[in-house]
């Protein structure tokens, strides 16, 4: 996946917003909350997202990815190389993030986003 494909396709999602932050990180919010980040603390070309549980465990057990710095407990996965990765799979992560971390909004700012 391309830098680009994956603004694209986090901006794509109902209420996504991008600023930069922490140098030259691209960081994506909804409702002003994080579910990716693209850049990040151990590599350039590497990105961050907010997974369930279930992919938490299967995806660092199996090496595709490891726990975010700074961000494990909280269940976030880094992935240090955003080239190596399928558009696809790529995409359906980012839906799944953006919805884990929408769903903890309040029921207004969900209603404020039309989500």
């Amino acid at each position: 996946m391309t830098p680009e494909a994956f603004d694209a396709a986090c901006l794509a999602l109902p209420g996504a917003t991008m600023t930069i932050q922490w140098g030259d990180d691209h960081v994506y919010k909804v409702g002003g909350k994080m579910f990716a980040v693209m850049g990040g603390a151990v590599g350039r070309n590497g990105f961050s997202l907010k997974a369930s549980d279930v992919a938490f465990e299967v995806l660092s057990e199996t090496g595709q990815a490891v726990p975010a710095p700074y961000l494990a407990r909280a269940k976030w996965l880094y992935f240090d190389d955003l080239a190596a990765q399928d558009d696809a799979e790529v995409t359906d992560w980012l839906h799944t993030a953006h919805g884990l971390i929408a769903a903890k909004l309040t029921r207004k700012a969900r209603a404020e986003l039309g989500l």
